[in-house]
């Protein structure tokens, strides 16, 4: 019997585009570019356009409105709240890879974020893990401390779990090295009896907020003085030396609700560039970890093989946080009252800041718009694969893939096949991606031709794709709130509507979003109602 792969599947969360210098960015990530030049990098990879989403669509290989993450649990209305498919945590109409792999003999593993379930009926052990260390919900302090009126720093003790517990954290802990150190231990300890791993790391960096240590974000100092539309402009001209854009590409414009770099005064400029300096610190911390442990797998004897996965879980976070409803005056209040913001402090533990949609968006250019969009600069992510069982080592791959693609590849490549339509007595449903395996092995051309159309749906953003043709709805005021259609081929801008020009090709894609809508059971909202 052929040795099945180990798998190591990375997740970043936030992660822009054009932010690794594999994929022409100029912060430090030496080990990450080292893994995605030696094997495929993605330059149509797609998730959802937030995180629980992706995360749902990455562990199940189903769409997210099946898997019980029709939309951010923080942000459901009362008319999705609790309907079918809008749970706020992986239900039981799925299974998941890991589930699905430890059954067939796979030790399996996690250390990160979930933002799959907040209780300890809906953590990581309960769905196939023997081994997890867990930040439940989406986002916190990167730091073990968290300031609140009258106590210091007390531990974040109801965030996080391992197994099937929660936990404290200790003094010094920081999330990327925590995360990383806590599944190498995990790695070291299994026993060595010759079953492979599935090891999932998800990193909730850089996602604000933005905090990093002191020397790392020292190394930035002065880097992005020049602003957000300056970066842009060097981060498209490194995707094309990477062959990862063509070299006549027209970006989106800048879509904005806060001042252009020319507009702000010297004070603004500098806290908004020191925001950048620590995002970018923590990039840099990312992977330095991921070298952290590959030089484990290494010395242990696992890397070569060990099928490795990395993707963000969606585009560039570009919110003005203090806009957003959810959040908003509350939010804002509560940073004023319990944390330092000042110059010298942002990016320390006792700071809270973001880095809005300027900056977004000179990483997700040429695309369109950000994290929570389902237009291109929300959807399509950094990601790629290496490993020795892989054939394509070493290219660009412009195939359209998907999140909901790994679960079935990894099944695939582990001779696992997902069980059908029942699962431990209950009724599951089937996955929606498609294998990749053929296409590893440079056996296809493609992943998804274009009898297959794949929908988005987000807080009332809506998208469906089949080919290289894409019909796009963003509602007001971000959008003109009606369908907008593009030729992803010739416009990965999504600058020219041609709406009107292609009324016929149009008219079909609505017809693939209303079976969309009909076989995963969306339920539309938008954010601001």
């Amino acid at each position: 019997m052929t040795k099945r792969p180990n798998f190591l599947v990375i997740v970043a969360d936030d992660l822009g585009f054009s932010d690794l210098g594999a994929f022409g960015g100029e912060i430090a990530t030496p080990n990450l570019d080292a893994l995605a030049r030696r094997g495929l990098r993605f330059s149509d990879f797609h998730t959802a356009p937030a995180c629980s989403p992706t995360r749902a669509m990455l562990l199940t290989g189903t769409d997210h409105h099946i898997a019980g993450l029709g939309t951010l649990d923080e942000v459901a209305s009362h008319s999705q709240r609790g309907r079918p498919g809008y749970e706020g945590y992986l239900n039981e109409r799925v299974v998941t890879a890991t589930e699905v792999l430890r059954e067939a003999g796979y030790r399996t593993f996690m250390s990160g974020k979930w933002h799959l379930g907040m209780t300890l009926e809906t953590a990581p052990h309960t769905r196939g893990f023997e081994r997890s260390f867990a930040l439940l919900p989406g986002a916190a302090n990167h730091y073990a401390s968290s300031p609140k009126a009258g106590t210091g720093f007390p531990r974040q003790d109801l965030l996080y779990t391992e197994d099937g517990a929660f936990v404290g954290l200790p003094d010094d802990f920081y999330t990327s090295d925590g995360f990383t150190t806590k599944l190498i231990d995990y790695l070291a300890e299994r026993p060595r009896d010759g079953a492979p791993f599935f090891a999932y790391l998800a990193f909730s960096a850089p996602h604000w907020p933005l905090q990093a240590p002191d020397h790392l974000v020292a190394k930035y100092r002065g880097r992005y003085d020049d602003g957000p539309e300056a970066l842009r402009t060097r981060r498209l001209a490194g995707l094309v030396a990477e062959g990862l854009c063509p070299p006549d590409v027209v970006p989106h414009p800048f879509v904005a609700k806060n001042k252009p770099w020319a507009e702000m005064s010297a004070e603004e400029r500098a806290r908004s560039a020191r925001a950048m300096e620590v995002y970018a610190a923590m990039v840099e911390s990312i992977d330095q970890n991921v070298g952290r442990l590959i030089d484990h797998l290494r010395a242990a004897g696992d890397l070569e093989d060990t099928v490795i996965v990395f993707l963000s879980d969606n585009g560039a976070e570009g919110a003005l946080i203090e806009a957003v409803p959810v959040f908003g005056p509350y939010l804002m209040d509560f940073i004023a009252t319990h944390y330092d913001n000042s110059l010298d402090n942002i990016g320390r533990p006792n700071s809270y800041v973001w880095y809005g949609p300027r900056w977004a968006q000179a990483a997700t250019a040429p695309s369109r718009m950000h994290k929570t969009y389902t237009s291109e600069g929300g959807i399509r992510v950094v990601a790629f694969m290496t490993g020795a069982p892989l054939a394509r080592q070493g290219e660009v791959s412009e195939a359209f893939v998907t999140a909901m693609d790994i679960a079935p590849t990894l099944l695939d490549l582990a001779g696992a096949p997902h069980p059908g339509p029942t699962w431990a007595g209950r009724p599951i449903e089937p996955m929606r991606g498609r294998s990749m395996a053929a296409f590893l092995a440079g056996e296809a051309q493609v992943v998804h031709d274009e009898t297959v159309a794949t929908g988005w749906e987000l807080f009332g953003r809506c998208a469906v794709r089949r080919g290289d043709w894409k019909a796009l709805l963003i509602p007001p005021p971000d959008g003109p709130g009606e369908w907008q259609l593009y030729d992803l081929s010739r416009d990965p801008g999504e600058i020219n509507d041609l709406a009107e020009a292609e009324p016929e090709r149009l008219a079909g894609l609505l017809q693939d979003w209303s079976a969309y809508v009909e076989e995963t059971g969306v339920l539309i909202v938008n954010l601001t109602t």
